[in-house]
This record gives structure tokens, sequence and C-alpha cells, in this order.
């Protein structure tokens, strides 16, 4: 029995689908396809984390003799199934969809929702952060929001007793600090995106991944 087919089998067992056993191991749904179907020769830590989710031995699994092309390169960095660079690239592009708040503040979570939806290779991890993301940006429209109905409280009862507008606030004043702050929370997730893939990264050059 080949690699793949063992696999298959142990998933099938476990009741399994591949789009679960992407997400319990990290890796995408197209990796664990062309893992099934002997495709590809998977790296050891892909299979470690194939095994730990299957609950199998790994030496099991490496016992298996790997098809391996005579003419077959081995697999270089970018093209190892996690860090997926695909994934990254998405991500970022993602994350930046946040700034058409500048142009439709209200509803513009709706850009990055549907754009993680059209996603459906996407590993677990990227999966949850997205959705931290797109959580981040609602709370800051209610933020918006209930601040300016607060200023809006607060300017009313200012003039009903005071009966001076000058001791007003303007309404620009939150608006702007609250666009100043997405906009730095937006920066600030990039640099987590780019932070994790470069830890990866190092972590397959140092040789974690095969």
């Amino acid at each position: 029995m080949q690699l793949g087919e063992k696999i298959s089998l142990a998933r099938k067992k476990k009741g399994l689908t591949q789009e679960e056993l992407a997400g319990l191991t990290g890796l995408t749904v197209r990796t664990i396809q062309r893992i099934e179907s002997n495709a590809t020769s998977p790296q050891s830590f892909s299979l470690k984390k194939i095994a730990s989710a299957l609950d199998l031995e790994f030496e099991n699994l490496i016992a298996v003799p790997l098809p391996t092309p005579a003419n077959e390169e081995p697999m270089p960095v970018k093209d190892l199934p996690y860090p997926d660079n695909t994934s990254y690239h998405f991500m970022t592009v993602f994350n930046f969809s946040c700034f058409f708040y500048l142009v439709i503040p209200w509803v513009h979570f709706l850009v990055p929702i549907r754009l993680l939806k059209k996603r459906t290779d996407l590993p677990a991890a990227d999966v949850e952060m997205g959705q931290k993301i797109i959580r981040q940006q609602i709370y800051w429209i209610i933020a918006l929001h209930i601040s300016m109905l607060l200023l809006l409280a607060y300017n009313l009862i200012t003039v009903s007793i005071n009966g001076d507008k000058g001791t007003t606030i303007n309404y620009l004043w939150p608006f702007f600090l609250l666009y100043a702050l997405n906009a730095v929370l937006i920066l600030r997730n990039d640099f987590m995106i780019r932070r994790r893939h470069n830890t990866l990264i190092t972590n397959v050059n140092k040789g974690y991944v095969g």
C-alpha cells in the first residue's frame, strides 16, 4: 500500500473529510489531495502533522517507500505546502482590503468577508486570523457609532446647561481619531502576518521541515 492510500484509509476510518484533515494539520486541502493521490512526496514535517492528526505512528508512515521519479528535484522552500506563499499573499491583500473603510466606512467589512468566503483552501490558522480581522473591523464600526452618539449627547447636554456652543466638542475629533486608530490596527495586522510568515520560512531554512 502506497503512502497516499494509507493516509486516505486512515482518514476515512476516523470519519474525517479532506477539509477537516487540512484544518487539523494546518496544510491546504490541495496539499492533502496531492498527498493522498501520491502526486507529491510530502516533507517529514507535513507527515508528522498528518500522523498526529490521524493518531498514526510517524515511523509507520516513513517506512512506506515514497515514489521518487528520477527527474524530480527536491521541493524548494517557496513551494513547500506550509508556509504557503499563496496563502501569505492572499492574507496580505485580505488585510489591506480593510482600508476600504476610507471609502465605504459603514459596510467596508463586507469586502474582506467576501474575499475570505471565496478562498476554501486556506490553512486553519489563516482562516482564524481572517475571522479575527473581520471582527476587529466590525468592532471599529460599533466604536465609531458609539463615540459619535456619546459626543452628540455631551454637546446637547452642554448646550442645554450652559447655553453656549463654544464649549461643545467638534465631531471631527473622534472621527479622525478612530480613523487613524483603524489605520494603525490594519498596519499592525500586516506586521503580524509578515512576522508569522518569516518565522515559518526561518524554521524551514533551519531544517524543521523536510
